[in-house]
């Protein structure tokens, strides 16, 4: 005799605009904002509204398939419990479906409202979220954060790309500075939840090689990111106003980035300095990116 599987309530649309991961994509939708205001070109009002809600709704879709192939780790770790898929508010099938219908729609208007090229970087973006750092990397090595960091740093090309058609040099260090900002903001993150990752078997840099080699990469990935957030001053890509704002800022992240990097923990350690580190660059690419769509509006 079976016991058929207790279906589950239909989910709600709190949980499915959960499954979005809305604070991430808050985030991912501003730089992408920004990367279309900072294009040379101006856009049509209802393009450019289209272009970024095609970028929210794609990083929605990556997010929502994200925690469908991710929901047994969920199931685990502390902070990610109360999620749709390990709270049991959502079936599988749901947010599989759900995923894939926002990923499809999102890069089907994008390539019909607004362009071609702007589509074909959205779904790169989804496809290498999803497939290349979801399902291959995560799980796998303790480089997955730095390979599938790319995946976040598409959105200021794809603004830029709504606008223009195409991509630049600026666009690109844009990319770059994401890139390379990525490793010190969640391996800040990694270390004051390590527990957490490793007893969800995630080979995150701070369970497989130590506190001390993580506090050590983070600062060596601050330097290259340091470049690229500067560098488009002296290229004469950006203004002093950008300019004068990315080297403060970026030596307020250098500061926090030595202090972690330097210090020793004890066993009931409270992790501040990796707490305000994680803080500091959230805040620290809101206003990079502000700066660069201040800079060109005072151009």
């Amino acid at each position: 005799m079976t016991t058929a599987t207790p279906l589950l309530p239909p989910a709600e649309w709190r949980d499915f605009l959960a499954l979005t991961k809305p604070r991430v994509m808050t985030l991912v939708v501003f730089t992408g904002l920004c990367g279309m205001l900072a294009a040379p070109v101006g856009i049509h009002p209802v393009i450019g509204f289209t272009a970024i809600l095609c970028i929210a709704l794609g990083a929605g879709a990556a997010g929502a398939l994200n925690q469908w192939y991710e929901s047994d780790i969920d199931a685990v770790m502390r902070r990610t419990q109360k999620r749709p898929l390990p709270a049991g508010r959502m079936d599988r099938q749901a947010a599989l479906h759900f995923g894939v219908g926002l990923a499809s729609f999102s890069v089907l208007l994008m390539g019909l409202a607004v362009n071609i090229a702007a589509a074909a970087i959205l779904t790169v973006s989804i496809l290498f979220y999803v497939l290349v750092y979801t399902v291959w990397l995560k799980r796998r090595t303790p480089q997955n954060i730095v390979i599938g960091g790319a995946a976040g740093a598409f959105p200021p090309l794809i603004g830029w790309a709504a606008a223009t058609g195409d991509v630049a040099l600026l666009p690109l260090l844009l990319f770059g500075l994401v890139f390379l900002w990525t490793p010190p903001h969640f391996w800040a993150l990694a270390l004051f939840v390590k527990t957490d990752y490793a007893n969800a078997g995630v080979p995150m840099l701070p369970v497989v090689a130590g506190e001390r080699v993580t506090r050590t990469q983070i600062g060596l990935y601050t330097i290259p990111m340091a470049a690229a957030a500067v560098l488009p001053w002296p290229l004469g890509l950006v203004g002093n106003f950008y300019g004068v704002v990315a080297t403060v800022l970026t030596g307020i992240f250098a500061w926090l980035v030595v202090v972690v990097a330097t210090r020793t923990t004890g066993a009931d350690d409270a992790m501040k300095p990796e707490r305000r580190l994680f803080k500091y660059s959230i805040l620290y690419l809101f206003a990079m990116f502000g700066a660069l769509v201040v800079d060109r509006w005072l151009a």
